[in-house]
């Protein structure tokens, strides 16, 4: 079986968001997954991991933790989502000196092992249904990962925590990441209900990593972990002084390091503080090779694309460089940190017009997200994402009408990009966000440009 027919298998599974035609909300449980895995072994047993949950932030602090790993010269598996353009881009693991997404012919065979168990343990009745496209990629990643014999998994939690197909291992550090109202259908309405949610990745007498955020999670994430005699560890000391702007030094485990990630804006300061807390738990309490140095060089090597990721081209026919900054802001938390970067750039090196593309999910805070972001631009080009789950154009144009900025409208991504060109001229700047799948698409197109 091929590639190709392993991806179109697997987009036919239904997302893990799922409601029923009858209006019934998909019931999580990890039992479903715990099968799956039992049937294949249990890969998931074979490798020691980091599990990482939160609402913003966790994909860059695993980024960042397995290019640390990485440095120390382990082998490293990473398991992440959403992908951006590719579904490969979910499980990377070590080779060649670098984190590198596996490749397709692994993929296919790992897929398809996976696909055949969860279909046996269907018409054996053990399973009521296929599992999730989420659940299969995560046994996927756990089988690609045992068999590679990674030494470590740096694993993203998908959604929540307590009931994530990642929950099912038992991570030897556990690290929270800032939390934030998202996915309130699913894990509550409220901070202290999503806390809880999150928290559900806490084991008993094991680690907690994080820092003091919103009173409401810093109280939920204190109170479960005293009732699990979790150790909390606290990642304020590797946060640098207030202010600080670019590069900076700290203090690592007995020694001065330069911190100088490639990852941009202020919010990047915690998960890279998140991700140093992680590692020296590793380090000091797992006997793992990591050291000051290892440290500073992972930290420089990460690479974790479409947060704050900038490109320079000039528009067709015109003269003159526009840089386009790619974002995948997508909830409020999201779009205010990309709101900070986008005046502190403003600030450091203007650019003008100011132009925003923008797309996002229906079940996404459409209103909010445009009254936080559109008042930045000179003008707006709204365009639909290449979801089943997509915002209408409807309701994109009435939550930019209510900001009163300039606005456009696109049938496509390409075509959005085009207007957005047109719109900046000669040396303005492009933002694109909203979405994963906007910036996924965007940055396909970027990159075929590319010599």
């Amino acid at each position: 079986m091929t590639y190709t027919e392993a991806v179109a298998q697997l987009s036919a599974l239904a997302p893990e968001l799922h409601t029923l035609p009858t209006g019934e909300r998909r019931k999580f449980t990890l039992a479903e997954i715990g099968l799956l895995c039992a049937a294949l072994g249990d890969p998931q047993r074979r490798f020691p991991s980091v599990l990482i949950a939160g609402t913003n932030g966790k994909g860059s602090t695993a980024a960042t933790l397995a290019a640390i790993a990485q440095a120390a010269g382990l082998r490293v598996g990473l398991y992440t989502s959403p992908h951006l353009e590719r579904v490969n881009e979910r499980v990377r693991i070590s080779a060649d000196g670098c984190l590198s997404e596996i490749d397709d012919d692994a993929f296919a065979r790992h897929f398809f092992a996976v696909h055949d168990a969860a279909q046996r343990l269907v018409l054996d009745g053990a399973l009521r249904g296929m599992p999730s496209y989420f659940e299969l990629l995560t046994a996927l990643a756990f089988r690609a990962f045992a068999e590679a014999g990674v030494e470590l998994a740096v694993l993203e939690v998908g959604m929540g925590g307590r009931l994530d197909a990642t929950n099912i291992v038992q991570p030897l550090v556990s690290v929270i990441t800032d939390i934030a109202l998202d996915h309130q259908e699913w894990l509550g309405e409220t901070i202290d209900a999503i806390a809880r949610e999150k928290a559900g990745i806490l084991r008993d007498g094991g680690v907690m990593v994080t820092l003091p955020q919103h009173p409401e999670a810093n109280q939920a994430l204190g109170e479960v972990a005293v009732s699990r005699n979790v150790r909390g560890v606290n990642a304020a000391e590797y946060m640098p002084a207030r202010g600080t702007a670019g590069s900076y030094r700290l203090d690592v485990m007995g020694a001065q390091i330069a911190v100088d990630s490639p990852l941009h804006g202020a919010h990047q300061q915690r998960n890279i503080a998140l991700a140093i807390a992680a590692a020296v738990e590793l380090a000091e309490h797992h006997h793992f090779p990591i050291t000051p140095t290892v440290i500073e060089v992972g930290i420089r090597s990460t690479i974790w694309p479409g947060r704050l990721e900038t490109f320079a081209a000039c528009s067709e026919g015109r003269s003159g460089e526009q840089e386009i900054i790619l974002d995948v802001a997508h909830n409020p938390a999201g779009a205010w940190a990309l709101r900070a970067a986008v005046n502190a750039l403003e600030e450091k090196a203007p650019r003008a017009p100011r132009v925003l593309v923008f797309g996002c999910l229906r079940d996404k805070p459409v209103a909010e997200l445009a009254q936080i972001l559109f008042p930045l631009f000179d003008s707006v080009v709204l365009t639909t994402v290449s979801s089943p789950r997509a915002a209408s154009m409807n309701n994109l144009r009435a939550a930019a009408q209510a900001t009163g900025v300039r606005v456009e409208q696109a049938e496509s991504v390409a075509e959005a990009l085009e207007r957005a060109r047109a719109a900046a001229a000669p040396g303005g700047r492009i933002v694109v966000s909203g979405s994963v799948y906007l910036v996924g698409e965007t940055r396909h197109l970027l990159r075929a440009e590319m010599p």
